[in-house]
Parts: C-alpha cells; sequence; structure tokens
C-alpha cells in the first residue's frame, strides 16, 4: 500500500512511531501502558479489540485492492487436495486421482477468463482463490499463464499453509477470520465457480447461495462443475421436493463439465429481473 498524501497538518502515525524508538530509555519508556496504542502488539490482541481487528482485516484488503484499480472478480472455489494431472499418482485416494482432471480444468478457465480482464488492464473478472493448493492454485496457476494477475485469500490454519507460486504477490492476502475472509470472496464478484472439494469448499458455496437465495447478495453465475461429483454428494431434487427450498432455487446455480461451458454460461447469463 501507498501512503496518500497527508491533507491535514498533524503529524501523522509513522513519524510518531520513529521517534518512540529515539526516546530514552527509562523504567516508564519501558512499561507496556506507554507503547502507542495501535503499534502495541499485545494491546491490539486483548479479547476485547476483537471489533477493531475484525474492522482491520476487512479494511486491508479493500484498499489495497482499491489502489490496485480491481472491480471485479471471478471466485473459484475447490478443493485443496485435489492434485495436478502429473502428480495423480500422489493423490490420498483414487477418487482425488480421478478427480486431477478438474485442475485442468479450473486451469483453463482462469486462462481464459483473464486473458480477457486484460483487456480492461485487469480490473475486471480478476480471479480470486482461497490462494492454497489444488483447485486454488490451479485458477492461479492459469491466470499467472495468461500473463495476468490474480488474487489469493488465504487464511491461518493449524498446520502450515504457504500461498501457491501463482499468487500475485501483492494481492496475496492472509486471514485470521473466516467470516471476513468470506466477505472478501463475493465483494466483487461477478462470478462463482465451484469445483470439488471437502468441508471448506461446501461451506464457501453454500453460503454463497444462501446469500443470493436470500437476495442478500444479487444473482450473479453460478457454477458448479462436475454434474456427477455434485449430484452425488448433494441430493438437490430431494431437497425441493421435501420442500426445504423452493424449486426456483435450484435455477440459482447451473452445472457444468468443461471451462468452455463455463465461459459459455457466463457468457450468456441474464440477471433476473
Amino acid at each position: 500500500m501507498k501512503d496518500e498524501p497527508r491533507n491535514h497538518p498533524f503529524r501523522d502515525s509513522v513519524e510518531d512511531i520513529a521517534a518512540t524508538k529515539r526516546i530514552p530509555d527509562t523504567p516508564q519508556t519501558r512499561a507496556p501502558a506507554y507503547r502507542l496504542a495501535f503499534a502495541d502488539r499485545d494491546f491490539m490482541t486483548r479479547e476485547e479489540l476483537r471489533p477493531v481487528r475484525l474492522q482491520l482485516e476487512l479494511l486491508k484488503p479493500q484498499l489495497i485492492m482499491d489502489e490496485r484499480g480491481i472491480e471485479s472478480t471471478v471466485v473459484m472455489f475447490g478443493g485443496a487436495r485435489i492434485p495436478a494431472p502429473e502428480h495423480r499418482e500422489t493423490a490420498r485416494t483414487k477418487t482425488l486421482a480421478d478427480l486431477s482432471h478438474y485442475y485442468d480444468e479450473a486451469r483453463r478457465f482462469a486462462r481464459i477468463m483473464t486473458e480477457r480482464s486484460l483487456a480492461t488492464y485487469g480490473r475486471e473478472n480478476v480471479i480470486v482463490t482461497g490462494g492454497g493448493p489444488g483447485v486454488m492454485e490451479a485458477g492461479n496457476r492459469g491466470a499467472d499463464e495468461a500473463g495476468g494477475q490474480s488474487i489469493g485469500l488465504n487464511i491461518v490454519l493449524p498446520h502450515e499453509q504457504a500461498p501457491n507460486a501463482y499468487v500475485t504477490p501483492d494481492l496475496s492476502f492472509n486471514f485470521h477470520y473466516f467470516a471476513i475472509r468470506k466477505m472478501h470472496f463475493l465483494m466483487r464478484a461477478k462470478a462463482v465457480c465451484v469445483f470439488p472439494g471437502g468441508f471448506g469448499t461446501l461451506d464457501e458455496m453454500f453460503e454463497s447461495l444462501t446469500l443470493i437465495q436470500t437476495k442478500r447478495m444479487k444473482a450473479i453465475p453460478f457454477l458448479l462443475f462436475g454434474r456427477k461429483w455434485w449430484e452425488t454428494v448433494i441430493n438437490w431434487q430431494h431437497l425441493a421436493d421435501a420442500g426445504v427450498i423452493s424449486p426456483e432455487d435450484l435455477n440459482l446455480f447451473s452445472m457444468v463439465e468443461t471451462a468452455e461451458e463455463a465461459v459459455g454460461v457466463i457468457d450468456s447469463w441474464v440477471e433476473p429481473c
């Protein structure tokens, strides 16, 4: 993030942080109470400061993406454990190995959409993933191969996880709060693509669908890659037949198999009245 020119006559916070490093070392200046509040990590991580941390986590990526001129995104959700086809022999199960072709579909889809994004100087239809391995890596990789930028929204997990190597470095974010991360996935979304995945993918898919169903978010193209997978995992028709969702809710998403089919659905999509 670049510092904006000051439009006020007051000393700014950066100057004061630098000044505190030059003050005399005394019992008073060593005491935690003397630290500037916004530069005091122990203070900022207190339980009572959670509302402030939520706000900061929402604001930081927002400001950076605004500064980069990113106006719209294409969201790609999918399993971290789905390998690239060249690594399918390392998959934990035969099913994961068989799903490896969706890595290629995700990679090709991201490449196509990023090539289009380049016509807008990288402002529109920017690929955004969770920034991790598997389908997420495929999305960032396809964007990189097209010569464009892409976003990665990582989250701190109990096991070590680093961003994949294809995320644009200054668009690689890290989150503590799942809720704020999911907001950033959808705030600029022009389309959502969901590939096979586990709990995380299901959580992201259902929260997004719920927002659209309840009209808390306007309808956008919502694509599920892999009809056999999704109809095996979820009995969509049973939900409608049971009355827990409306029959028209089944129209909130489309099933596709290939990158080209997904692009066609996006191109032909008409926003409901």
